[in-house]
């Protein structure tokens, strides 16, 4: 039995250009990564910024169902000193399908602050569930 031992083949000199090092590929990921990171950090405050914490906070009270066609919700609302709230008022059925909604708007009492507010709201059906979707300034 013969046997052939495998070796490194061996180029002639300067004929294939010279070898990489290692170190440089690392580099070039690690910089983009962070770059990358950095750009998203930003993009993340600016929107944070733009549509973040608001001055016009709504907290629900709660909500009567007297009829089929309507439904009345009661919430309170802070509005800065000044300013006026324009709050999206909804009501739901059981199944959480929206029936109704209603666009609000609520001054800000003297030197601001909060407002407790009970609206009606028309509905298609009979509503379960009364909630503000969301205040802005008006």
């Amino acid at each position: 039995m013969s046997e052939t031992h495998a070796t490194a083949p061996v180029f002639p000199p300067g004929r294939y250009g010279r070898r990489r090092e290692g170190g440089r590929r690392r580099l070039v990921p690690i910089v983009a990564t962070l770059v990358f990171g950095l750009g998203l950090a930003g993009v993340t405050y600016a929107y944070y910024d733009k549509f973040g914490q608001t001055d016009y906070t709504a907290d629900i009270i709660g909500w009567d169902d007297p009829s089929d066609t309507e439904m009345v919700v009661e919430f309170r609302v802070r509005v800065p000193e000044n300013g006026a709230a324009m709050c999206m008022v909804r009501a739901r059925d059981y199944d959480g399908f929206e029936v109704g909604r209603k666009s609000v708007t609520i001054q800000a009492p003297d030197g601001g602050g909060s407002v407790e507010v009970r609206e009606s709201v028309p509905t298609e059906r009979r509503g379960s569930v009364g909630d503000v979707m969301g205040c802005r300034a008006a």
